[in-house]
């Protein structure tokens, strides 16, 4: 049986079944995507959430998964007017 291989999203998110369950991360680190984004969502600069993860993401790093997620919202928005 073959296992899942890690698949890289950009730069710096990375999705690797041997880190975090396969969940998206940053490259290097355990830190998961979907807890920056959270960060993003309730306001907080990027500086400071650099800063709450000592500088191990950077400001490109947070552009990146902000871009991820906006390509993932448009494709989802768009599968499902073509199903409608």
């Amino acid at each position: 049986m073959m296992r899942p291989k890690r698949k890289e999203y950009g730069r710096y998110i990375v999705a690797d079944p041997e880190i975090c369950h396969g969940k998206l991360t940053f490259k290097g680190t355990r830190i998961m995507v979907k807890s920056v984004l959270e960060l993003v969502a309730e306001g907080h600069d990027w500086e400071y959430i650099s800063a709450e993860y000592d500088g191990r993401i950077s400001r490109d790093a947070i552009a990146e998964a902000v871009e991820v997620a906006r390509q993932a919202l448009i494709k989802q928005t768009e599968s499902q007017r073509r199903v409608a």
